[in-house]
């Protein structure tokens, strides 16, 4: 196929690290447009939380590609892990999602992918799996602005089908989520916090290989007009290691060790610890802790224990997907 024969793909969020994997994963198939912030190189320039930068970004996309687009990937979102909330997870991740659904009425559009979390999901218990059809029940700001985002999708979508993707946590061989990089760094540096946990040690949570997930958002945009017009798929890994099995591998891998002493300390506590760190930090002289900002916040102890194991059975069913890389070292997924 030429250039212009190839169906169009929209990326919101195109320049960051998935939005990258995507982009070069998908372009032997489709016509990849990038939209992301001012200078950061990509297709289109716009600003999200500006519902006239979209309109002028859709109005330049038009003239140039015209109204046809097999899919919008919308990455675009705002993440820290403070735990608080910030007035960019409405900005960015509600009204930005309102607005570009808006801003893309205009255009015809085969298909909307959202980039969510299994996070908004409640937890469930160890030996049991998260399904589709869990509650909705997020426990802190950033899968709470992801859920309210699904919410504006559902009013807002109008004739434009949507499939909403809620993930398990990212990684690969040189990057994870922030909660596995610190614990790998914890082990590693053998820091005093690495022995001890305020949770369930039996308790964990699905990781997602990059590789697995920009494969995952390939065969939605490659079954686009065969999926139901609207609906979410959890996607992640189904075996799931415990906090402390975790730990053990860890240890394994780093120090030699197959055992790795993790101690059960009281959640009062963690509690009391980590807000006491957090409070100090600013006060303690950088020659001492190095810079380094506290990475345990108070909220994360109130959900040690959570565990999140994937029922992916609507991905294998729906798109013929299952992830063919694992975390866990020795069972197959």
């Amino acid at each position: 196929m030429t250039k212009k024969q190839k169906p169009i793909v929209l990326i919101t969020g195109s320049e960051g690290n998935v939005g990258k994997a995507l982009k070069k994963a998908l372009k032997s198939d489709y016509e990849v447009v990038g939209l992301d912030r001012s200078g950061t190189g990509c297709d289109i320039e716009f600003d999200i939380t500006e519902y006239s930068s979209i309109k002028d970004a859709v109005k330049k996309f038009k003239k140039q590609y015209g109204k046809k687009v097999a899919a919008v990937i919308h990455l675009a979102a705002y993440f820290d892990f403070t735990g608080e909330d910030s007035p960019l997870y409405d900005s960015v991740n509600v009204q930005g999602t309102e607005y570009l659904l808006e801003g893309l009425k205009s255009l015809d559009v085969e298909r909307f992918v959202y980039s969510g979390t299994m996070l908004g999901h409640e937890p469930c218990a160890v030996g049991e799996f998260v399904n589709e059809e869990k509650h909705i029940k997020p426990k802190w700001a950033y899968p709470e602005s992801k859920a309210e985002a699904e919410d504006k999708i559902k009013q807002h979508h109008g004739n434009i089908p949507y499939t909403i993707l809620r993930l398990a946590g990212l990684y690969d061989e040189s990057s994870a989520v922030p909660t596995l990089m610190h614990q790998i760094s914890r082990i590693y540096e053998k820091d005093l916090k690495s022995f001890l946990y305020a949770g369930d040690k039996k308790a964990g949570q699905s990781f997602i290989h990059k590789k697995d997930m920009v494969s995952l958002f390939k065969r939605v945009i490659d079954k686009r007009n065969d999926l139901p017009k609207t609906g979410a798929i959890l996607a992640g890994e189904p075996e799931v290691m415990g906090y402390e099995e975790l730990q053990n591998n860890i240890g394994e891998l780093t120090h030699g060790k197959s055992q790795w002493s993790t101690i059960s300390l009281p959640k009062s506590i963690a509690k009391l610890g980590a807000y006491t760190e957090e409070v100090a930090e600013p006060i303690i002289p950088d020659s001492f802790d190095e810079g380094k900002k506290p990475f345990i916040k108070p909220f994360m102890v109130d959900m040690a224990s959570d565990h999140y194991a994937l029922d992916v059975t609507k991905a294998e069913k729906l798109l013929d997907w299952q992830p063919k890389h694992k975390v866990h070292p020795t069972k197959d997924c």
